[in-house]
């Protein structure tokens, strides 16, 4: 494997290998559980990190992560307060240069780490990068393809500018400069996640490739709805954290503008749901 440094220099002699600590907060996902940790363990990028969090699974997921413990590196049996709080605890403890965590349902794709670590060797520049996703369902099987928005503050005000989460990473000291998670928001944490390292200036970079796949099932938060029915809120409580103030009565035009924009700058993803339908 190649390391590739600034500039596009390999640093494979000098012995720079990037380490990247990966979390995944595990629940009751006993179905797809082992999918997804096998698809951290056998990337062709040996420096990772696993941390495995469960805070009480009762379906058979704890026996399945414990077949692993020999390549898991750090696994996490105590109760949490909610996902955001588990993914704290994980990381509270990570050694890596690059952070990124993935749902007990979701599949890295073969190869990603190598090309993330590649990519921030390339880019000292940059804080945090998304690739795209796949869409699969509970089978497995490709649905659609998501294409992550190019992030932008102003747009994520409104809820219209959206990340591929199994396919965003960034650097530890980005997580660290913002206290990690609210463990308060048991519905958007990623999402304010992001927004959070924006706001403290962290620089976001979009790569044209797919680094995950993201299941969408009856059980998972986006396939049940939750997030469609709660959607106004959080994106209210976005707008107040960006614009420091509480929306206006322009405010829900302005939004559906804002989405409406959203279909032209990101041309792919809205060929993808008019040909193949929404993610849920």
């Amino acid at each position: 494997m190649s390391w590739i440094g600034t500039g596009g220099v390999s640093r494979k002699a000098h012995g720079v290998r990037v380490k990247v600590s990966i979390v995944t907060i595990s629940y009751n996902q006993a179905p797809f559980l082992e999918e997804t940790l096998r698809s951290v363990l056998d990337q062709d990028h040996k420096t990772v990190e696993y941390i495995v969090v469960d805070p009480g699974s009762i379906d058979g997921s704890r026996a399945i992560i414990d077949n692993y413990r020999e390549r898991i590196a750090r696994i996490i049996y105590e109760p949490d307060s909610g996902p955001a709080d588990g993914l704290n605890k994980g990381f509270a403890s990570a050694a890596g240069e690059v952070f990124g965590f993935l749902n007990s349902d979701d599949v890295l794709e073969r190869g990603a780490l190598s090309r993330v670590t590649q990519f921030f060797m390339a880019h000292p520049d940059v804080d945090v990068v998304s690739g795209h996703s796949w869409i699969i369902d509970a089978e497995g099987r490709r649905r659609r393809r998501f294409y992550s928005d190019r992030y932008s503050l102003r747009m994520a005000a409104y809820g219209a500018s959206i990340l591929s989460q199994a396919s965003t990473f960034f650097r530890s000291e980005v997580f660290r400069r913002v206290g990690g998670f609210n463990a308060k928001n048991r519905l958007t944490w990623d999402a304010e996640f992001f927004l959070d390292m924006a706001l403290a200036g962290a620089r976001f970079s979009l790569v044209p490739e797919f680094w995950s796949r993201f299941r969408v099932h009856a059980e998972s938060i986006t396939g049940s709805g939750i997030v469609r029915k709660r959607d106004h809120g959080a994106v209210a409580s976005t707008y107040r954290k960006v614009m420091g103030r509480e929306p206006g009565s322009c405010y829900p035009m302005v939004a559906f503008l804002a989405r409406y924009a959203r279909k032209i700058l990101n041309p792919l993803d809205t060929f993808e749901r008019l040909l193949r339908g929404p993610i849920a």
